[in-house]
């Protein structure tokens, strides 16, 4: 398996991959660096970090995990080398499976790519303007732990975007779901009925209902694994993706 996942990950790193995993914490860092800037008053770490862990959860992780997938299939479905692939003395799961654990091992890095540049963007601020320096303990634990909870309960949403990116040779399937799922996530955050929604459940950790927290994370991880199992047996006894 390790050499099937190095390979994973060499194909990786010659792909857009690395850009996109580096632009998307970025990008929050960098608007709660400016937003910072802007109001003119300090805020305490805690403001900052939730802010970045709604953000994250809310609309930057679902677009990342739809990007992420896509490039991942495409540098087979391009070159059309999934014919080579198969024809490898290796078992076709752990093909797939390698797919599967190598979104995972990054979006949960880009997870915490993302709490690092937040925690820059403070101390940058406060470097640039002293009176909007964060203030207050910076309770990393809590914070950690939340976001790892917000990426356990996205499990169900990458076992979905991952099938859909693999299954067809186009990218345009998974991203136009990642994209409705993402519009239905942000339109209907207030509804009960949306903790059901995979691209809700991150955000929905966030939530002050411990009913919503508690249902989100037990779905999107517990039908998330069985999501990601079944989309690696089925994908596996495919001969054209």
């Amino acid at each position: 398996m390790f050499p099937i996942l190095r390979t994973e990950l060499t194909k990786l790193h010659r792909s857009l991959a690395l850009l996109l995993i580096m632009a998307a914490p970025t990008l929050v860092g960098l608007f709660l660096l400016l937003n910072g800037l802007r109001d003119g008053q300090q805020r305490p770490w805690e403001v900052w970090l939730g802010a970045s862990s709604g953000i994250w959860a809310f609309f930057m992780l679902p677009m990342s995990v739809t990007a992420l997938t896509a490039l991942l299939a495409q540098t087979e479905h391009a070159p059309r080398a999934w014919d080579q692939l198969r024809a490898l003395p290796i078992a076709r799961w752990r093909i797939y499976a390698a797919k599967a654990l190598v979104v995972l091992v990054v979006v949960a890095a880009m997870t915490a790519l993302c709490l690092m540049l937040t925690l820059a963007a403070g101390a940058l601020a406060g470097l640039i303007r002293p009176e909007n320096a964060p203030t207050g303990p910076l309770g990393l634990a809590t914070v950690a732990e939340s976001l790892g909870r917000i990426y356990l309960a996205s499990v169900l949403m990458i076992a979905i975007q991952f099938f859909l990116a693999l299954r067809f040779a186009s990218f345009v399937p998974g991203l136009v779901l990642g994209i409705a799922g993402t519009f239905f996530a942000v339109v209907a955050t207030g509804a009960e009925e949306g903790v059901f929604l995979p691209w809700q459940m991150p955000v929905n950790i966030l939530a002050s209902e411990p009913w919503r927290a508690q249902t989100a994370l037990g779905l999107g991880l517990g039908l998330g694994l069985l999501a990601l199992l079944a989309a690696i047996a089925v994908l596996s006894h495919r001969d054209v993706p």
